[in-house]
């Protein structure tokens, strides 16, 4: 059976949804968590570190998708080529194509 871009798209934007909704629990614990006395079992700056990378997350998927409503999506922002299929599925929110991350 083969997928069509359809396909790969809906598969895409499923996944970028529900790392979406992950990174923003996550943000939501830490935030919980930094409010406690004792941060939740974490140092302060490990705390920090975590929040700044779930909020890092948010973003960047939040961005993927708006990418994708807009007709952007898959295509990367150095050279304007397609980035593969494999790099999405490993790295949804990717903007750039492996040469031009590099």
């Amino acid at each position: 059976m083969t997928h069509t871009l359809d396909d790969r798209t809906e598969r895409l934007r499923e996944l970028l949804e529900r790392q979406f909704g992950e990174h923003t629990d996550q943000l939501t614990e830490l935030t919980l968590q930094s409010r406690q006395r004792d941060h939740g079992g974490h140092d302060p700056d490990t705390l920090r570190r975590l929040v700044e990378a779930a909020q890092r997350g948010v973003a960047d998927t939040a961005q993927a998708l708006r990418r994708m409503s807009e007709g952007t999506y898959g295509v990367c922002d150095g050279c304007g080529q397609d980035i593969p299929t494999a790099r999405l599925e490993a790295l949804p929110s990717a903007r750039h194509c492996v040469p031009c991350r590099s």
